[in-house]
């Protein structure tokens, strides 16, 4: 028997439909269903004047279900029933509770009146998902909200909120405190009205082709790769020229035909990945630690970040350095961040002086006492690491949890020996860290379960994706990083030029390839971390690389590094310098295609990533893809390299 996913109370003439399918009211087909089969009953019933339709709980919809997009679609389907509503005789309300998402947004569209409680947002995230909105919302939209707005909202997955909504002629009202029944108040006060025109029934002006040049350009440059902003612009564009039905018409089709591309597959598989990282299993029952008090030691580039992060996300930081000017200099640092992101819109300058007024910068670390959690992150040096935390022992309290924040170096000889093994942990965050979405986080041995639980609440709070990674040199990231650029290193022993190697990883999606990412970050990084590894007595062999950052080429920031950089400019250039160093290391000059380089260098990736599967260091393959994805640049339309290696979608873009 079919579950009652709504449901109607008649109040004074007036029909109160409650959407009521938890979590988030998704538009299944069940409910599909269920919904026009009330739109008809309202439509029949003479008692009723009119129809208030709201969502239970904190949302309105989040969206269509989108486990049945793997499947063949299923009637009634989604703009049929919106298109009920709309040719409905009574008039239909939204009372918009909460967020109304993809097809909550259209639902909410095809409602002749919408009323938004404080707390309403409107978006079209479909593309981002790598698809289309595919229930008339490439097409009402634009005709309630005007053509800019809409192509905006679209293309780049803004969201309204209520006040926005209301003055861009989204919404016809606000609410008050009680959404229902100011919902009821306006049911009854259009109900005697003749007509209630639908959004299809607004007129539209074409903005004209420079206006549509500009947007495409704009879309082209920001997709990485994803089809689904530039068909949603193209549909929204013949809506326009050929009218409301030629638009409904084209934009089926084009949703139908993305739901069933590699992208959308991909980008699929990535919403549930991340979906399952936020609350692992072997987490459930686990609470965190409380987070109020945060020190960070180090106030360098990486320290700064996360002082940054940290205090973006509401929390008191403690910031340690080590004597008056480095302070200074970190606190410059910090500023600067937050004067960047004041910039970028981010946030204004009254929430940049909060931020900053919640950060204290000390030189003893003595003033880390008290702290719920220290990070440490200075020079990758094992001898100064093992100094700061055996100082961090002696200060912090046993409930203090302590975090490295090491790339390639081992956590336990970082700690081992120190009193309260069970509080230490590996944060890793990726630079800039106040940017950078991944948070790796290693358990050591004697981690206790719930340091890693607030390690997770952590990224939670930081707006990170986490991913538990096992203990080995380079976790799953700078592991998978090392074989992709000793990959890249034999195309180049082989003949395959840096330029040629680099081009063929932009064109499968990534913003950089290998040669241009290490110019920007600094050969010098990966140097040390092999030179740190040879002085402990590992066979690391020389490398391509090594012999540059010898001859004093260290990447942009001294001018050359794989690529020459006039002064002043990022632009990489072909080094006669790096050709003359690298030639008796070369096997000649040759080409190679670049589809083949692309799906060499993923394959050498995936291979890597199967044996960190096989040795327990990553417990699934959406884990490595969410890695490579939100901490190295890995194009997300196609899924990371676990899945382009199981699917077979290693190909450059058309």
């Amino acid at each position: 028997m079919t579950a009652t996913l709504l449901t109607r109370q008649d109040r004074d003439g007036i029909a109160v439909v409650t959407l009521d399918n938890p979590p988030v009211n998704a538009l299944g087909r069940a409910l599909r269903r269920q919904l026009g089969e009330v739109i008809a009953e309202v439509g029949r019933d003479p008692a009723i004047r009119a129809a208030i339709l709201t969502g239970a709980g904190r949302l309105f919809v989040g969206g269509a279900d989108i486990t049945e997009f793997d499947r063949p679609p299923e009637a009634p389907h989604l703009p049929d029933v919106i298109a009920a509503i709309e040719a409905a005789a009574k008039p239909w309300i939204a009372a918009v509770n909460g967020p109304a998402l993809g097809g909550g947004a259209e639902l909410a569209l095809g409602c002749h009146y919408r009323i938004a409680a404080s707390g309403a947002r409107f978006g079209l995230p479909e593309t981002a998902l790598g698809i289309i909105p595919g229930a008339g919302g490439t097409q009402r939209l634009p005709r309630l909200i005007g053509v800019a707005a809409a192509v905006e909202m679209i293309t780049t997955n803004r969201q309204m909120d209520a006040a926005e909504a209301l003055a861009a002629g989204l919404a016809d009202r606000l609410a008050g405190a009680d959404l229902i029944a100011d919902a009821l108040a306006f049911a009854q006060e259009v109900s005697g009205k003749a007509r209630h025109p639908g959004a299809r029934q607004k007129d539209l002006a074409d903005p004209g082709e420079a206006f549509w040049s500009a947007a495409g350009a704009r879309i082209a440059k920001a997709a990485r790769g994803n089809p689904a902003p530039a068909a949603a612009l193209a549909v929204l564009r013949h809506g326009i020229s050929a009218g409301f039905e030629a638009g409904m018409r084209l934009e089926r089709e084009t949703f139908l035909k993305l739901r069933n591309s590699d992208e959308a597959a991909a980008l699929r598989y990535l919403f549930f990945a991340e979906r399952a990282a936020a609350r692992p299993a072997a987490l459930r029952g686990i609470a965190p630690r409380p987070l109020g008090r945060v020190g960070v030691v180090g106030g360098g580039t990486m320290g700064a970040g996360i002082a940054a992060a940290l205090a973006n996300a509401g929390l008191r930081v403690v910031l340690s350095e080590t004597g008056e000017a480095p302070l200074a200099r970190a606190m410059d640092r910090l500023d600067g961040i937050l004067a960047t992101q004041v910039k970028r819109g981010l946030h204004d300058e009254a929430a940049a002086r909060a931020r900053r007024e919640a950060v204290t910068g000390i030189t003893d670390p003595a003033g880390l006492a008290g702290c719920d959690l220290v990070i440490e992150a200075v020079f990758e040096d094992l001898t100064l690491k093992r100094e700061v935390f055996a100082r961090l022992a002696e200060v912090c309290g046993r409930e203090t949890i302590l975090a490295t924040n090491t790339s390639y170096l081992d956590p336990e000889e970082i700690v081992r020996g120190l009193p309260g093994q069970e509080r230490f942990i590996a944060l890793h965050f990726f630079s800039p860290a106040q940017v950078m979405k991944l948070l790796e986080i290693v358990p050591l041995t004697a981690t206790g379960p719930e340091v890693v639980a607030t390690g997770f609440d952590l990224a939670r709070r930081l707006g990170k994706v986490a991913v538990r990674a096992g203990n080995c040199e380079g976790f799953i990231g700078n592991r998978i990083l090392l074989r992709y650029r000793a990959g890249a290193e034999a195309m180049l022993r082989d003949g395959i030029s840096p330029a040629g190697i680099d081009a063929a990883m932009r064109g499968f999606g990534f913003a950089m390839g290998p040669f241009e990412m290490q110019d920007m970050a600094g050969l010098d990084v990966a140097f040390r971390a092999r030179e740190t590894a040879r002085a402990l007595g590992r066979d690391v062999p020389e490398t391509a690389g090594d012999i540059l950052v010898r001859a004093g080429r260290l990447g942009q920031k001294t001018g050359g590094g794989w690529y020459d950089y006039a002064p002043g400019s990022r632009e990489p250039l072909p080094s006669q310098q790096v050709a003359a160093l690298l030639a008796p290391y070369r096997k000649g000059a040759r080409e190679m295609p670049a589809a083949d380089i692309a799906a060499a260098l993923v394959g050498v990736m995936a291979d890597e990533g199967r044996k960190i599967l096989a040795e327990g260091i990553a417990a699934t393959p959406e884990d490595i893809d969410l890695v490579e994805v939100h901490g190295y640049g890995f194009p997300r339309p196609k899924g990371g390299p676990m899945f382009c290696s199981a699917r077979g979608t290693v190909r450059p873009e058309r």
